[in-house]
């Protein structure tokens, strides 16, 4: 009683404060709907799937799939303690207790329960598979199994508020945070009506039911897959601020305030999302922006008179994913490539952010893939990367030439239109002629990573995880995963047990020395093998309209729309 007190008291007050924002100036007014350029592509509402997390659904709905963490705007989990509570239990092995908010419920007015846990350890854990060409492949599309393929098993009597989530008794998660997060907590009521599987929780927890489990993912897979003009909005209830209302071509992804959200209500009721393949310069024209989140120089023409604007060191990697197979196939020539690719160039350039530091986040090109260069174990572990700073054509010649390759072509793809990557598909091929390389822009509006794996294209030019728009988080987990055997965002199909035995270690580790010692040798490796080629942080232009309150840039993997439902714009 006492807390619904305090809630009502809370919200009152809150209301109060936003009607006193908009009455108290007589000459400004509040907009009632504010558009979000952001350069994600709007794919999937299943975060936790390769496409969604390669298309950029942790950037567009944050604030309408919400978890028990969010990434915060310097790209570290934050508890969000609306949705419940997480916390590890003293003991040998292992155990973290999550307990929903009882006031949870979803906006088709299903509680938020337990189930949407046992879920979520089910798909990402990869203990279900089937057979496949060569080997058994996983049922459930994951994008990786970082975390939740240590999770021994999860407590949960069906449709109640209480989890408790064990490890395996010889592993140790550190960044357990992760887990259960915005976007990646899907509604496993939804899943259970539509694959016929009412006893959801007891089909996932025993496994036995291969047929029941095989329809669960076949969903999960592809059954949040989103395509403009033909939404079921039944199969896409919020548990956050913010509902999906619609989604078209023309009329973008709106948002608007969910009526049965528990907590503060969202500061404006609508949010027009334009994603990834709009024209956002005409959008600016039109004064149909509020918030803008794009890659630094990625848009032609692009003006935004009335904004407060500043382009950021982002947390995600501009880089290289290269094949493990093709013209690619063999290391020495992803190593010739390596040596041709003007990388300290290509960030003077395209990488560079005005009043960029001397050192840490943007100050150079980028040596690491599992490191941020604002980390303390950066200088160390980036030395390798020395020998491909600046382009050798003769070396790389040479090594072509040794390896039977003398005159590969390179096809790079990319999401187009991008700007900023058409210049940089265009240097690199400038600066590898020289060494016989024929490097060809396969940039196209509906390019997928999954285009590498099909062998459509030899390289893709993207973010952390091949992302188009905003990537990247200080723990990086989808950094390490998207280079490990079976990842779903190992889109080049990199394998080395090595590199995976590490990662596993470092997943697990809490000593400096350990973890130094750890990152130093997977950096080597990486370098030695080449699977991919970091180039820069990703520079990112964000801006605001003027007027606009309680945003703030978010240049990591859940974009400036990480607190959308707090904008406020008074014009």
């Amino acid at each position: 009683m006492r807390r619904s007190t305090i809630r009502l008291l809370g919200l009152a007050g809150a209301a109060a404060l936003a009607a006193g924002l908009v009455t108290g100036c007589s000459d400004t007014s509040q907009v009632p709907s504010i558009g979000y350029a952001v350069d994600a592509v709007v794919a999937s509402f299943n975060g936790g799937s390769t496409l969604g997390a390669s298309s950029g659904t942790g950037a567009v709905f944050p604030r309408v799939s919400t978890g028990f963490f969010y990434t915060g705007p310097d790209g570290q989990p934050i508890a969000d303690t609306d949705v419940g509570t997480a916390k590890e239990v003293p003991g040998e092995t292992q155990t973290v207790q999550y307990r929903l908010n009882p006031d949870g419920v979803y906006s088709d007015g299903v509680k938020t329960s337990c189930d949407d846990l046992v879920l979520a350890w089910a798909a990402r854990s990869g203990r279900f598979t089937r057979p496949g060409d060569r080997a058994r492949t996983p049922l459930f599309d994951a994008a990786s199994t970082a975390g939740y393929a240590d999770i021994e098993r999860v407590d949960c009597q069906p449709g109640s508020k209480d989890a408790t989530v064990v490890f395996r008794p010889d592993r140790h998660y550190q960044p357990w945070r992760t887990l259960f997060a915005a976007t990646e907590l899907m509604p496993a009521h939804v899943v259970a009506q539509a694959a016929g599987v009412p006893n959801l929780v007891s089909v996932l927890q025993t496994g036995d039911d291969i047929a029941a489990i095989g329809r669960v993912a076949d969903f999960w897979n592809t059954g949040w897959n989103l395509t403009p003009g033909q939404l079921d909005l039944t199969r896409l209830p919020s548990s956050g601020p913010y509902r999906i209302e619609s989604f078209t071509v023309n009329g973008g992804l709106v948002l608007v305030a969910n009526e049965k959200w528990w907590g503060l209500p969202p500061g404006t009721s609508r949010i027009v999302v334009w994603p990834k393949g709009t024209d956002f310069a005409a959008k600016a024209r039109e004064n149909a922006l509020g918030v803008v989140d794009l890659g630094a120089g990625s848009v032609k023409d692009l003006k935004l008179d009335g904004f407060d604007e500043q382009t950021l060191a982002g947390r995600g990697s501009e880089q290289l994913v290269l094949a493990t197979a093709g013209v690619f196939g063999k290391r020495e020539v992803r190593r010739a490539f390596a040596q041709c690719v003007p990388r300290q160039s290509l960030f003077d350039t395209l990488g560079k952010v005005p009043d960029a530091p001397k050192e840490g986040l943007g100050s150079g090109p980028l040596d690491s893939r599992l490191v941020q260069q604002d980390s303390l174990y950066y200088p160390s572990v980036a030395g390798t990367a020395a020998a491909y700073r600046t382009p050798d054509a003769a070396a790389a010649a040479a090594a072509l030439k040794g390896a039977g390759e003398p005159a590969p072509t390179v096809r790079i793809g990319y999401r187009a239109p991008d700007e900023r990557r058409a210049r940089t598909v265009a240097t690199i091929a400038d600066a590898c002629r020289a060494a016989g390389i024929t490097v060809v822009d396969a940039g196209a509006p509906d390019f997928a990573p999954t285009r590498l794996t099909e062998g459509a294209v030899d390289a893709v030019l993207a973010g952390t995880g091949s992302a188009p728009g905003p990537s990247g988080s200080v723990p990086g987990v989808a950094a390490a995963a998207s280079l490990r055997i079976g990842s779903g965002l190992d889109f080049g199909r990199f394998a080395n047990g090595r590199y995976d035995a590490i990662t596993d270690q470092l997943a697990a580790e809490d000593n400096s020395a350990t973890m130094l010692n750890l990152t130093t040798e997977a950096e080597n490796l990486l370098w030695s093998e080449l699977p991919s080629i970091p180039l820069f942080a990703g520079p990112r232009t964000i801006a605001f309209g003027h007027g606009m309150r309680n945003a703030i840039a978010g240049p990591t993997q859940a974009g400036t729309g990480w607190n959308m439902d707090r904008w406020v714009w008074q014009r």
